[in-house]
């Protein structure tokens, strides 16, 4: 039986580099996320299903559950697609509410719809879940308040997931600083340009798959 995975956020960065590992040991994938063109020239790369959408959206969440479906199923779901906040970063004294409502729809709400969504097939299959987290969630970062208020609010959904789902792997996954647009943008391009490329992550990823350790919180060394 041919491994079916779903990675949001897949046009770039970790999820692009994910899903070209997988592509390679012949994984039937769905990709999603909101650039459009890029999205599609990946999935013509790998040989995807490419749904463009944003996550925060219901209808959109809607169709990549069909997708899964209409595949068989999910061996593996992975909730990467995520939003920054307001850049340059800003002091939680005068970070804007409404768009933390926006971030929170984004990185917490939208991962719980989708894994809401997919859950029966994933079961079915015994399959796995990664949402990608990131040290800001455990860690205080001047700035970075409102973006790590959403992943800590990720990680305890997740936790709590995984006590309430024992026949499927449960991850919150902490990737570590990686070369991407979301870090350039947070911190500078100079600056973004010396952390390690995506690619470096993904035998991590790759490992949890293969071996699935118990639930839990897992950092990338």
């Amino acid at each position: 039986m041919t491994n079916t995975a779903l990675i949001t956020g897949a046009s770039r960065g970790l999820g692009l580099a994910l899903a070209r590992s997988l592509a390679a040991d012949g994984w039937k994938l769905i990709l999603t996320a909101r650039g459009r063109d890029a999205l599609a020239r990946a999935a013509d790369d790998l040989g995807a299903l490419a749904l463009a959408g944003d996550v925060a959206d219901p209808a959109h969440r809607d169709r990549l559950a069909r997708a899964a479906r209409d595949l068989g199923g999910l061996d593996l779901l992975v909730n990467n697609a995520s939003g920054l906040g307001p850049v340059p970063m800003r002091p939680l004294a005068d970070y804007p509410v409404d768009t933390l409502e926006e971030l929170l729809r984004v990185n917490v709400l939208a991962p719980l719809a989708l894994i809401q969504a997919t859950l029966p097939g994933l079961r079915e299959r015994r399959g796995a879940i990664v949402n990608v987290s990131s040290d800001a969630a455990v860690e205080a970062y001047e700035g970075w308040g409102g973006y790590a208020a959403t992943k800590a609010a990720l990680e305890r959904l997740s936790h709590v997931l995984a006590v309430e789902e024992p026949d499927v792997a449960v991850w919150w996954f902490d990737p570590g600083e990686m070369r991407t647009a979301m870090l350039a943008d947070a911190v500078g391009a100079e600056e973004a340009a010396t952390a390690p490329a995506p690619e470096t992550v993904v035998p991590t990823l790759r490992r949890l798959v293969a071996e699935r350790p118990a639930s839990g919180r897992i950092r990338h060394r």
